[in-house]
């Protein structure tokens, strides 16, 4: 599959800023299956700096300095990615759940201390008995981490309803348990939530969703927006991805752009201005798919 992403924000000023200093993590990540074949990054107005640099998880970010007065700042990212399906399925990882948590820290290969770090709470998932309690209806005794995994993922999707008006980016997972309701950030937060809390190493994972549904059947949530979904760790196996918004195993039709600890370590847009006072920020995402 090949695809064509545009991916533009839009941030309206009620007055002018003066400066501005954003950071962008825009640019989707060359993996063993997703293949980017071209990227550029435009904005407007024209900053006076710009940078380029790879995090701790080895996400790309942009740096710019935007510095003469704006009522309106346009980011515009444009991209190229060829994306094969995985060589491994899930199901090729065996392990009970109880013995991918106790491996886990004996792992000394450089694949099992990079996962390790995300078995612990991060600043917007915080760990709790009760989401460890709603986690075990998945993970019976010796049953095996895949099973649970595909399980949770299900139970969330059938528990928890997607509604845009009850979250923002600050919301917390513990409003988003209590509430039922969210966006694939939230959900994605809350599987996290769950999975860490039964000692699972589990990242957050920032993408695209291609969906081209049947004549009558409605568009998988997610399609012309940013998405999220997490990824878990299988000691001697790697990571195995889950999109608890629609129930699915990701593969062809999810882009991933970065990941992270949680959605704080892969915001696609985020900065501070001197002046500018109120402003609205428009985000549209066009995903074309370009040659199967």
């Amino acid at each position: 599959m090949i695809y064509k992403i545009v991916h533009r924000t839009t941030s309206h000023y009620r007055y002018p800023v003066s400066v501005g200093k954003h950071v962008a993590c825009l640019r989707p990540r060359s993996l063993p299956t997703q293949q980017v074949t071209a990227s550029h990054l435009e904005i407007k107005p024209a900053p006076a700096s710009i940078t380029e640099r790879i995090d701790y998880f080895g996400n790309l970010h942009y740096f710019f300095t935007v510095q003469e007065p704006h009522k309106e700042l346009v980011v515009e990212s444009r991209s190229q990615v060829k994306i094969e399906p995985a060589s491994k399925a899930p199901s090729q990882c065996e392990l009970s759940w109880e013995d991918a948590v106790r491996l886990l820290p004996k792992d000394r290969s450089a694949a099992g201390l990079a996962a390790y770090q995300f078995a612990f709470e991060s600043p917007r998932i915080k760990l709790r008995p009760e989401f460890a309690e709603y986690a075990l209806q998945s993970f019976t005794p010796h049953s095996s981490l895949v099973e649970g995994l595909l399980d949770l993922t299900a139970r969330i999707h059938g528990d928890f309803r997607f509604d845009k008006k009850v979250t923002n980016v600050r919301t917390t997972v513990d409003e988003v348990f209590e509430k039922r309701r969210g966006v694939c950030q939230d959900f994605a937060h809350f599987q996290i939530a769950c999975l860490r809390s039964l000692h699972l190493p589990v990242r957050y994972v920032s993408g695209y969703l291609r969906t081209h549904p049947p004549p009558g059947k409605p568009r998988l949530i997610g399609a012309d927006a940013s998405h999220a979904w997490v990824s878990v760790y299988c000691p001697g196996s790697g990571w195995i991805d889950l999109d608890p918004t629609n129930n699915v195993v990701p593969s062809t039709g999810h882009v991933t752009l970065a990941w992270g600890r949680d959605y704080g370590d892969v915001s696609p847009l985020y900065g501070v201005i001197q002046g500018g006072g109120n402003h609205v920020i428009d985000v549209s995402v066009d995903l074309e798919q370009i040659e199967p």
